[in-house]
């Protein structure tokens, strides 16, 4: 079996005890998804073990279903009698280009535009194919990025490896965790049932990564209050990572917003965000400012592309970096594929999210140890590392298809219409995940706890 775990666990601090995971089958992808997908999910269920160890004396025990771990890794909500909008806008996607190809992103309405910048206008792929055609793909990922859009060119791991920027995450830690002077009072008060009843989480990521782990530590009580921007949509993931949580909007550049913020700042145990390196700290907030504010926070933060190198703040995304770091392409020359053949979801990202979640949970720990804040920072081109260098794996049989009875028997009310949610992939013993919030529309609360 690929071992992904014991680096997971060295990274985390976390004991290298052996996961039980159960179910066979897996995704089929040339490199070890459905591996990533358990051992991740399983980490983070470790990270709640020790948690309640530190409290009460006891370790739970934790299980991954192995089946249900990739079904959460593409989606967990199934919808009775509607349909969530599409996830990609209709342009966005892969482009041959005069020398190899080239990943577009345009699914927020100014990333396309960018792309449309250097490109021209376009009515459909046939036409965006057209224009493609014609580049270099490094001189057009270039371009787009000049222009504030998101792109990337096709490389392999070798080039990548040799990339300033491969170079520079491939040198970083998988979870870069530091600790802090400044300190808390504050106290458990949670339980075996809710270990984070109690426990406020600050947070302003957005997509996937970041609403995953946010996601999770609702599942386990914790008061999530999630942050966006006036004009931020994500409609075809709203719904899917909405879940457990209030959603409210602020303008962090406005005074009347950044002084929301930093009220909701004072009272919050944990922050997560997600921008590029230094979009914080050019609004002011630093880690040091952060602490000022917040004294004994955790703060939990992802980027795309890593936290040194010339791309540290290139925006990013999982299927970027995917085409970044040779992974589309391992995936074409095992499909023996004439286009790149990235990973069947969005593992990086829902990986990193359970990292994150992991992580923000062992600097609980220690904060209710020592008092003290602590921060991590991880990013998905390093977790894309942490998977190409388990290896490619041989074929392995299907996971058995998707079945009414993978689905928990609550009916989740959702503010599109009613639906249900899989069954948790993860086991804790004494510990249900559980959502006390059905998903809703961003913006439809109070910036308030």
């Amino acid at each position: 079996m690929t071992d992904l775990l014991t680096p997971i666990q060295a990274a985390l601090d976390l004991p290298h005890t052996a996961l039980t995971i159960t179910e066979a089958g897996a995704l089929p992808s040339t490199f070890a998804v459905t591996e990533l997908a358990s051992v991740s999910l399983g980490a983070a269920g470790q990270a709640v073990a020790q948690l309640i160890q530190q409290q009460t004396g006891r370790l739970p025990s934790v299980s991954v279903d192995r089946r249900l771990a990739s079904l959460w890794f593409s989606s967990s909500l199934r919808p009775v009698g509607w349909q969530t909008p599409p996830l990609w806008d209709p342009v966005a996607g892969d482009y041959a280009c005069a020398d190899g190809w080239i990943r577009l992103h345009t699914n927020a309405p100014h990333h396309r535009a960018a792309a449309e910048r250097v490109l021209g206008k376009v009515d459909d792929r046939a036409d965006m194919a057209s224009k493609v055609a014609a580049w270099n793909a490094a001189a057009l990922e270039q371009a787009i990025v000049d222009a504030d859009g998101c792109a990337a060119q096709m490389r392999s791991w070798r080039a990548w490896q040799t990339h300033p920027q491969g170079l520079a995450v491939n040198a970083e830690a998988l979870v870069q965790r530091e600790t802090f002077d400044t300190t808390t009072e504050k106290t458990w008060l949670g339980s075996v049932a809710r270990p984070l009843a109690g426990i406020k989480v600050l947070d302003l990521t957005r997509v996937l990564a970041g609403p995953v782990a946010s996601r999770f530590l609702a599942g386990l009580g914790a008061n999530v209050l999630r942050i966006d921007s006036p004009t931020w949509n994500e409609p075809g993931v709203v719904p899917e990572m909405t879940l457990g949580k209030r959603c409210a909007r602020l303008d962090l550049k406005s005074p009347e917003g950044r002084q929301v913020f930093e009220s909701l700042l004072k009272d919050a145990d944990i922050l997560f965000h997600g921008y590029r390196a230094d979009a914080l700290e050019q609004l002011g907030y630093t880690a040091r400012e952060l602490q000022t504010l917040a004294p004994g926070l955790i703060d939990v933060s992802l980027n795309a592309y890593g936290w040194s190198g010339p791309w540290r703040n290139r925006r990013g995304f999982d299927s970027l970096v995917q085409m970044s770091s040779g992974i589309a392409d391992a995936g074409m020359a095992w499909k023996q594929s004439d286009k790149p053949v990235p990973l069947p979801l969005q593992a990086l990202d829902h990986a990193t999210g359970y990292l994150m979640a992991a992580s923000a949970l062992q600097a609980l720990s220690e904060r209710l140890k020592t008092g003290r804040g602590g921060s991590a920072r991880l990013s998905l081109a390093r977790t894309a590392k942490l998977l190409v260098e388990a290896g490619q794996v041989p074929e392995q049989p299907a996971l058995r298809a998707e079945e009414p009875g993978d689905q928990g028997l609550v009916v989740e009310q959702t503010a599109w219409g009613q639906a249900h949610r899989l069954l948790a992939p993860v086991s804790i013993s004494g510990t249900p995940l559980q959502w006390d919030l059905p998903a809703g529309e961003l913006g439809s609360h109070r910036a308030q706890w």
